[in-house]
């Protein structure tokens, strides 16, 4: 027997007999990014602890499954073998910017998502309060005037006789205003006297009577005057969550914003080995007992890297489609105003170097031009806090010049695909064509050769990454418009957009050497689908349907 025939043997003899409780899935088309490249394979072998041991090609799987067979009839072979059946594995997929707990309540709660007029919205809402006669406060979201064909916001009385004497809260899309009743109103101590406060904005009519929307930081004058969660109703929700986005493929959650209370509920549920998708989570810096999280420090790694905590979430400004995205200049679509700051830039550096005195990692939403280059500002005055791969989340209108900072400042931006394609058909209007060319800029960071971490934004946006990554190949809505993509020479590959889910999104979340990849020492989060993402055709990506969803080795959907 030739010489290479021999040490073949010998290694897969070894690696079947030392590996007590491995398995090898095979009959597989699998694609992993690696920092050499897109690497194929068709069979995956795992430890009991379910860590990756080696990506296979079809020879060695072939060899392997011999020499295994040849072992059984012995006694001898300790080799789980699972038949893929000709499906295509991918790492599993991380969404690098969501909201778990937020997205677990909009679950249980009225969705609004997709509502075409005020009328279709307030219809749910009274189906809603139908059904659940005993809810004291009917709670919703999803609503997007701008989707409207009035284009206009809806005010409250449109809700006063769908539950009287009940007080209504419906979010907007994207989360940066409320919809609110007349009751909802009153609870809050909101009337015609009442003052906007700093970083938000009481919208009102003609007589300057409030309407009953509110704007970003005024949302929490109503926020403060509903009931807190139970322990019981919070890890509900987000155990709700985690299984939903379980069964999208997804396996790990950068989860922006939360409070000591959710990292508690995290630690508990994984406690429970019911932490089936793996947090990321920043520190909402205007939770309870933010600084209290703080000052205890980093917690890295809990629970086989279930459960990191080594990042805060600071939110600069509002959104596009609310006009809160702090602008340098006026809005297109409404010159008496820039948009909104949520702390002033004092306090914005001030947070950011606490955080990174500490040892935190800071991850701040900022959507206009004047949030990223404000923070681009901050983080140049401490160059020796750059190891911490501080972030921008969304990084959405940035101007030109402000582009390369990113590069050299060693910042990545955390960007949301969906987002570009919900936001083409009003970003015009918001902005004008001048400051759309540093917008959902994502081909323009990435010919400098920064990493860019994706995500989607739940429940902002739906959770379903391959909605994300078939808008970052193609830049068009799920029903392929415009012609050619929204400002296609933005476009990602199917290999950068991929990247971008897996490997450069645990980059982002200084995960990188356990997690994105399947390659030898890292946990074995895959997941299955029914097409190949590589071949099939790019407009019907997002119709990719997950098949199963491993954790660590083992199957959570």
């Amino acid at each position: 027997m030739p010489i290479t025939k021999i040490l073949i043997f010998i290694f897969i003899y070894f690696i079947t007999i030392n590996s007590q409780g491995s398995t090898l899935i095979h009959n597989i088309h699998g694609y992993t990014s690696t920092n050499t490249g897109l690497l194929q394979f068709e069979g995956l072998l795992f430890d009991e602890q379910g860590k990756i041991l080696k990506t296979l090609s079809q020879k060695a799987v072939t060899d392997l499954l011999a020499t295994a067979a040849k072992l059984k009839d012995s006694n001898e072979s300790l080799l789980n073998i699972i038949d893929g059946k000709g499906k295509y594995l991918l790492p599993g997929l991380i969404d690098a910017h969501g909201h778990v707990l937020s997205y677990g309540e909009a679950l249980a709660t009225v969705d609004l998502v997709g509502t075409t007029s005020a009328e279709e919205a307030v219809k749910r809402v009274a189906d809603f309060v139908a059904n659940n006669a005993d809810k004291q406060w009917i709670i919703g979201r999803g609503w997007n005037q701008v989707l409207w064909k009035s284009k206009e916001f809806p005010d409250a009385e449109m809700l006063d006789k769908v539950a009287p004497g009940k007080p209504i809260v419906l979010g907007r899309i994207d989360g940066h205003a409320n919809w609110l009743n007349n009751t909802a109103l009153k609870l809050a101590g909101i009337d015609k006297n009442t003052l906007d406060p700093a970083g938000g904005e009481i919208l009102r009519d003609d007589q300057g009577n409030p309407t009953g929307v509110l704007v970003d930081n005024a949302m929490d004058m109503v926020w403060d005057k509903i009931p807190p969660l139970s322990k019981e109703q919070r890890e509900a929700y987000i155990l709700k969550a985690l299984q939903a986005l379980a069964s999208e493929g997804i396996t790990s959650v950068h989860d922006a914003g939360v409070s000591t209370a959710e990292i508690n509920s995290f630690k508990n549920l994984a406690t429970n080995n019911q932490l089936i998708v793996r947090i990321y989570a920043m520190l909402g810096v205007n939770s309870t007992d933010y600084l209290k999280s703080l000052n205890k420090g980093i917690e890295k790694s809990l629970f086989d890297d279930r459960l990191s905590v080594q990042s805060i979430k600071i939110s600069i400004d509002g959104a596009l489609g609310s006009r809160g995205a702090a602008l340098d200049a006026p809005y297109s679509d409404r010159k008496d105003t820039s948009g909104l700051m949520l702390h002033t830039e004092q306090e914005t550096e001030a947070l950011t170097l606490q955080a990174m005195k500490a040892g935190f990692q800071v991850n701040s939403h900022a959507i206009g031009d004047r949030g990223n280059r404000l923070l681009l500002d901050i983080f140049s005055k401490y160059p020796e806090y750059r190891h911490l791969r501080h972030r921008i989340e969304h990084a959405q209108i940035v101007h030109l010049e402000d582009i390369p900072r990113f590069k050299e400042l060693h910042v990545i931006p955390s960007m949301q695909p969906t987002h570009a394609t919900s936001d083409m058909n009003m970003a015009k209007d918001r902005v004008g064509e001048k400051r759309l060319k540093g917008s959902y800029a994502w081909r323009k960071f990435l010919n400098l050769d920064v990493v860019i971490a994706s995500g989607s934004d739940f429940p902002v946006e739906p959770a379903n990454p391959f909605f994300g990554l078939h808008a970052a190949v193609t830049r068009q809505s799920r029903d392929n418009q415009p012609d050619g993509g929204w400002r296609p020479e933005e476009k990602m590959t199917r290999e950068e957009a991929l990247r971008s889910f897996t490997l450069d999104a645990a980059y982002a979340g200084h995960q990188e050497k356990v997690l994105g990849s399947l390659e030898k020492g890292k946990w074995a989060d895959f997941i299955l689908i029914d097409q190949d993402y590589f071949a099939i055709d790019e407009k019907d990506i997002w119709k990719i349907n997950v098949l199963q969803t491993w954790q660590a080795g083992k199957r959570v959907y």
